[in-house]
């Protein structure tokens, strides 16, 4: 198993010498300036400019690269062959060992000279679309068009550029980095490759950095949490007419529903924002029938955990007091049940604004001229913020749009900046041998 071999390394070392670039940081004064001179430090290294001359002249083999991930079905639960090809071009690109986890998630390993941490970056394989979607790539100057383009095939690329860039510059870092595909970051997937690399017993890594979405100023430091449950009242059914006076399940959802939202403004008005909402509805057999079931999905979000176990505290009082009004009403037959299942969930964590990664990232922007913008948001990075490990996700490069929609589209405008960036932030939290 990776965490094993990870023992191995650790246990290993090398002794090597190298710029300490992340000691420098530490002997300095506190704030952006510390972590400016250390990023210039990287960025005025001919290996780096090496690296950026190459990426930026190959940006049609990365674009080529999108063409053919994006073409690879990868449905949550479905992520396999995707992550087999995946699997393939991290070790083309130079990364030191690959393996595939229990659940599907692609781990590249670069090996640092000493390995006594690791940095993790992480872009999910997966997409919203089935299987049967049709992900043909329809290109239109150096815009992509298709399902799944950019949300997350890019971030998929991304990931490959960055491995590349290090390797043609020739940088060795002190520590472990990892190259993660993660699987099952969408709808029920409900983040299920994340949760396993932060497992106990799971690989070692002591910070975390996801690609995934946003233009080159992403930088999303906390994590959106959400509760997500699936809904389901049950009863005996009957002929809408001979059968009247029998508890209805579409009657007791209808309720459900309006208590719900009569109810839960007092939690979403207020505070830290919040949110609920009722995303799917369905069961009966026929115009002419009491159904004998009838289930809706909800969806519950904050930044704060305490305020969204307030909501959900007040979707979980609203589905009881329907199900007890609607028995109460009925005249005859047996009462309703009503079971009410947890799909997913996301924990809300809050991020730390002057961790060294954050610091470090927003440095690299500096360097590149551009001012990263902090925000939360719901992604893979949500697991380690909500451990207290530090973790962010960032920019994918280039322009999109229309994510989860059949006419998705990618725009390559300057995609190489993010990468760029990337690499500076991974260099300086990795520290750079000499």
């Amino acid at each position: 198993m990776l965490h094993t071999k990870f023992s191995r390394f650790v246990m290993a070392a090398s002794v090597a010498v190298f710029i300490p670039l992340a000691a420098f940081a530490d002997t300095v004064a506190d704030g952006h300036g510390s972590y400016d001179d250390e990023i210039a430090m990287i960025k005025a290294d001919a290996r780096y400019q090496r690296a950026q001359a190459y990426i930026r002249a190959n940006r049609d083999r990365s674009n080529q690269d999108l063409i053919e991930l994006t073409e690879i079905p990868a449905p949550p639960f479905g992520e396999v062959t995707r992550g087999k090809r995946l699997a393939e071009m991290l070790k083309d690109a130079g990364a030191d060992e690959v393996s595939v986890d229990e659940v599907g998630n692609v781990i590249a390993l670069r090996r640092g000279t000493e390995g006594k941490r690791v940095v993790a970056f992480g872009a999910h394989i997966d997409t919203v679309f089935p299987q049967e979607t049709d992900v043909t790539v329809k290109v239109e100057g150096n815009r992509y068009i298709a399902p799944g383009v950019g949300d997350n095939t890019r971030g998929l690329v991304a990931l490959l550029d960055i491995l590349r860039m290090i390797e043609h510059g020739g940088f060795e870092t002190r520590d472990h980095i990892l190259f993660i595909g993660t699987v099952g970051e969408e709808g029920l997937g409900d983040l299920r490759g994340v949760k396993h690399l932060f497992r106990d017993g799971g690989p070692q890594i002591d910070s975390f950095i996801a690609i995934d979405g946003g233009g080159a100023d992403r930088l999303v430091y906390g994590g959106v949490g959400s509760h997500r449950y699936r809904v389901t009242f049950h009863g005996p059914g009957g002929h809408s007419w001979g059968a009247f006076g029998l508890a209805n399940p579409h009657h007791a959802l209808g309720r459900a529903i309006a208590i719900l939202d009569a109810n839960a403004p007092a939690v979403t008005s207020e505070g830290n924002k919040s949110s609920y909402s009722v995303g799917r509805i369905g069961g009966g057999t026929s115009v002419n029938s009491i159904p004998f079931e009838s289930w809706m999905e909800v969806d519950m979000r904050s930044g704060d955990q305490s305020r969204l176990d307030m909501v959900d505290a007040v979707f979980q009082a609203a589905m009881q007091q329907a199900l007890a009004e609607e028995n109460e009403g009925r005249a005859d037959g047996p009462a309703l049940t009503v079971e009410v299942k947890m799909v997913g969930r996301r924990p809300a964590g809050v991020g730390n604004l002057s961790d060294p990664l954050i610091m470090r990232h927003m440095a690299a922007s500096k360097a590149h001229g551009i001012d990263a913008i902090p925000s939360i948001s719901s992604t893979d990075a949500n697991i380690p913020i909500s451990m207290g490990i530090p973790a962010m996700t960032i920019s994918r490069g280039g322009k999109s749009s229309r994510a989860h929609s059949l006419d998705e589209w990618w725009q390559d405008d300057d995609a190489h900046v993010a990468v760029e960036i990337a690499v500076l932030t991974v260099l300086s939290q990795a520290g750079v041998s000499n």
